[in-house]
Order: C-alpha cells, then structure tokens, then sequence
C-alpha cells in the first residue's frame, strides 16, 4: 500500500471502472479500491437472494421463483445505444472481447394512454399509427432532412445553420404537431425534457442520427444492444483490463478515507491504517459525502414477472419511454425490460424496471402510469434514491467526482458525465472515432 500512485479510484461503479480503465490504457498507475466485497457499487447486480435480502430483508426467496444465481438483476439498469459513446469506449479500450453482447428486441413510446413502437426513419413514419396521415408526410420529410444533414455538406443544410437555429424553429419549419415532437425529442433524440427546444439544434439532430444509424446497424427492432447476463459484467471487464495494464484493484478495504495536505489538495488514502499516495483521486459520491450537494431523488420499482410486457409485441427485450408531457409531470418517465434471453433470469421469467425522478414521497403512486402497463408481476420492490452532483472545485482540491446515475434506461448521459471527467482528469478529449465493426460480431451471435 505505501506505493505512490498517479490516480487512486474509490468505488468500482460503473463510472469508476471505466475511467480506471481509461486512465490505465493511457500509462498512469492506478489504485482501484471498494469498501465493499463486490463489484458494481450503486451499479452492482444482484441474484434473487441478495434482491430479496436487499429489499425485503431476509434472505428465503419463494422457491417458484426459480433459482437464485440465475438472476442477474442490475440496480441501475441501462441500455447501450449500438453506435453510442458507451460502445465506442469499450472498442478503443478493448473491453468487447471480455464481453457478448445481444440485440434489444424493442423501442416504445407511450403516447395518450398507450404504446407504440418508436419510428426512427421516413419509411417507418409513414406506416406509424402514432400520427394521422397528413403528420406522416410531415414527419417523413423531416426524417428525410435530418437522415440527409451532413454537418460538412451545407447543400445538406437547407439554408439552416444548426448552430443557431434552435430544434424549436427547425421542427415549425416542418409543421409538426405537438405529440410528434414529444415522441422525436424524448424517444428518439432522448432529451430528458424540453429545455433542449430552445437550444441550437445541432445536438438535437445528431442524437437523432445516433439513433437511426444504430437502429440500422443491427436490423433488430431497436438501436440497443444489453450485454448477456446483463450489466454485471461491465465493471469486472474493466477490472480485467486495468490489471493487463498494471493496475491494482482491492476490495473489500473498509473506511477509504481521503487524506488532503494544507493547502486542500488530496495527497492520498488511508484504509486499515495504511496509506497509499497519489496525485488525484476519482471516486463516487459516497466517498466525499462533504464535496457532493444533494439535486433530487430517483423513484423506481424493480418487478419479476413470467410474461413480456403487453402490447410490446413480446419483447423479450425493451424499453419505453413516457414522455413528461403525456403524464402531466415535471420529468420522463422509464421503463425497461430484460429476460432469460439476455441469461439475467431463469428460464420464462422477466425483470421489469420502472424509475422516474421523484416528483413526491411515494413512490407506489408516483410510478402507477409505468407499472400499469406490465400486466400482472410475480413480485414488485419499491425504493427512492437520493441523487448527488459534485460541488467541489477539482483543480483546487484534485477530487474528480462522478454524478449519481439518473433515471434513464440508456447510457447516453451516464457516459457523458465519465468523458467530461476524463478531460478533466486528462486535459484531453478522448478520441472515440473507432471502427464500429468491432463490437458486432458479438452482437449478433
């Protein structure tokens, strides 16, 4: 332990792994320790019995429920966007061979009590019964314009500079009504509200680009991919790399208290009496409680049932997206569904997870417009998490610390928070431009 390091990192959550592996590949020493005894902090995957001991407080599943240590139950649930920043991260850090990946069977949005599949293409738009027949024109002209934008080919443009123009004055050019641009900007560009109307439009388009290039990728139903036996995988892959690299990781180190000299800045970490040095520390919230300002709760319900979710063509695999607006609400609401398809339960049964921010005390009501549409459950838990934000100054203290996870159901805001840490960290953005081919072979296994 008396070894000095460039970077010690606190916590093996999702985000921790990745920026430990990151930083790794790059040639800096890195210490990775855990208080706790597995993998995953907040992000960690449980069997049926550390589900039930969790939330239910004893440790006696009932037995049809099948076996235990065939659930891999993520507690923050997340799906990967084929062509995404997540995707991109584990092809240039090499991760994909320690995992397999499949195909997610379905992309929904609810719309006015029930649900639809996402269109994502001008094909695809005329044949939505999302929208009446003169709004399909309409939106497949749209989806024409933003399939065509080239950002270096203004004959692409249409006479609009997409650094100016906001996505509001983009889609008026087109007309659309009001339930089409809930579904384009929640479901397909995945804003997690509106603030994104009044903004320049560029980013707008080119989540929307995202989201067809990776829907066409795999020619599934949806542009996501889920690793199988789910999320759990992740962090150990990148504890795998790390090693290769020549960094250590060490669990189970009880207390992992930050040691700062005089003048703020953090100089290394104690646990068990020893102290390791280090130029900077990266960890999660919960290990610099005094650093971190507390911005909302996360509502959600994690449900095992022995069916797909209705009216979802039976998905084995999916996610849908309530958009704020359709329930009346300050914030989307999310749900996701995995099964033993994707060997995260046994045979025949499903895990469906609702979540939200909390807008109120209790959840149960709070989440009804998700769980009313999975049909009957097995079994249902409750829980609301606190969600925390750095408030520190990191060139000052030398503290990097990642966000709470949100409630989405895809990993496009969680690998922003990790690549604005790397530069942080780094001073330098990472380069993502990776041959995408690389990752599905896996994929389509």
């Amino acid at each position: 332990m008396d070894e000095e390091y460039d970077v010690i990192v606190l916590g093996t959550g999702l985000k921790e792994c990745i920026l430990s592996g990151l930083l790794s590949v790059d040639g800096l020493k890195v210490l990775h320790m855990d208080r706790n005894d597995y993998y995953g902090g907040e992000s960690t995957s449980l069997n049926l019995t550390q589900l039930w001991k969790r939330f239910k407080g004893d440790d006696k599943p009932p037995e049809d429920l099948g076996s235990s240590r065939e659930y891999n139950v993520d507690m923050i649930p997340k799906f990967m966007m084929a062509n995404g920043g997540l995707v991109r991260v584990l092809i240039h850090t090499n991760v994909t061979k320690y995992l397999n990946f499949k195909a997610v069977d379905g992309s929904f949005v609810y719309n006015k009590g029930k649900i639809y599949k996402v269109p994502a293409t001008d094909v695809e738009a005329l044949k939505s019964p999302l929208m009446g027949l003169f709004e399909k024109r309409r939106a497949r002209k749209f989806f024409i314009y933003v399939q065509d934008y080239e950002e270096n080919d203004p004959k692409s443009h249409e006479g609009l500079d997409l650094n100016k123009v906001t996505a509001r004055q983009v889609i008026s050019k087109y007309g659309l009504e009001d339930d089409t641009i809930d579904f384009i900007g929640h479901a397909l560009a995945l804003h997690i509200d509106d603030s994104y109307l009044d903004e320049p439009a560029l980013d707008f388009v080119k989540r929307m680009k995202l989201y067809a290039e990776s829907l066409a990728r795999f020619e599934g139903g949806s542009p996501y991919i889920y690793p199988l036996y789910g999320l759990g995988e992740l962090p150990q892959a990148f504890a795998r790399l790390s090693a290769v690299y020549g960094g250590t990781y060490m669990l189970n180190k009880p207390e992992c208290k930050v040691e700062f000299d005089g003048d703020g800045k953090a100089i290394g970490v104690t646990s068990e009496g020893e102290t390791a040095k280090c130029k900077k520390v990266v960890c999660d919230p919960s290990y610099l409680p005094d650093k971190v300002k507390k911005v909302g709760r996360v509502a959600r319900a994690i449900c095992i049932m022995s069916h797909p979710i209705p009216d979802t063509h039976n998905s084995h695999s999916v996610q849908v997206i309530l958009p704020q607006k359709q329930l009346g609400r300050k914030s989307d609401m999310y749900l996701f569904c995995c099964s033993y398809a994707h060997d995260v339960a046994p045979k025949g049964k499903f895990i469906a997870f609702v979540s939200t921010i909390a807008e109120t005390d209790t959840p149960e009501v709070e989440l009804k417009p998700g769980t009313d549409l999975l049909g009957p459950v097995d079994e249902i838990f409750y829980d609301i998490y606190d969600r925390y934000i750095p408030e520190n100054d990191s060139e000052a203290d030398h503290c990097y610390i990642s966000t709470s996870y949100d409630p989405t159901t895809h990993f496009e805001s969680t690998v922003n928070d990790v690549l604005a840490m790397y530069s942080k960290i780094t001073g330098k953005t990472l380069d993502l431009t990776v041959d995408l081919s690389a990752a599905s072979a896996a994929a389509e296994e």
